[in-house]
């Protein structure tokens, strides 16, 4: 299951997009504002930010690069100011999408798919374990696991040696390099 941050203010609109999202298998958390996004990003692991760009609290293209400080995520900018220079801004900041309000929820979907599709390429997943060798992360149950550097990259070697009898002084001169 994908779990995706909503940065809405319009309630109706977060209850729409959450109810839609919910029935193709993601998980949806919900922040009204900036404060609240970035507390709960700092919290959580999520796959992918939805992320409206007219907000109470501050500007959300102010946000996107707060956003982008506290976790590389991919993220899809929802919002009603759908003009070309907004547009072009939102692709300068490195936004993966702009889905310009009023949209078909379903549109969303296919877009979320299609974003994650394309950055999930280096994600190695075992049950309730995934492991991104891009960001040097992993997520154990959806929440993220803190690793050094060592043992992330021993965890790496082990699974991507699964099934092979490995000596310690294999392990040793691997992660000696």
């Amino acid at each position: 299951m994908n779990k995706v941050l909503l940065i809405e203010d319009d309630i109706s609109l977060q209850d729409l997009i959450k109810n839609y999202l919910k029935n193709y298998n993601f998980f949806v958390e919900i922040a009204n504002n900036a404060k609240e996004a970035i507390e709960i990003l700092k919290k959580n692991y999520f796959d992918i930010i939805i992320l409206d760009l007219m907000l109470p609290d501050i500007d959300g293209f102010d946000l996107f690069k707060k956003l982008k400080q506290i976790k590389n995520l991919p993220i899809i900018i929802s919002s009603a100011r759908g003009d070309i220079g907004n547009k072009i801004v939102g692709f300068e900041l490195g936004a993966d999408d702009y889905l310009a309000k009023p949209y078909e929820p379903r549109e969303l979907v296919l877009r979320i798919e299609a974003v994650l599709k394309r950055v999930k390429k280096d994600i190695i997943k075992i049950d309730d374990i995934q492991i991104d060798e891009d960001n040097r992360s992993v997520i154990v149950d959806g929440y993220e696991v803190d690793l050094t550097k060592v043992e992330f990259d021993l965890l790496l070697y082990l699974v991507k040696n699964k099934g092979k009898v490995i000596s310690r002084e294999q392990i040793i001169n691997y992660l000696s390099l």
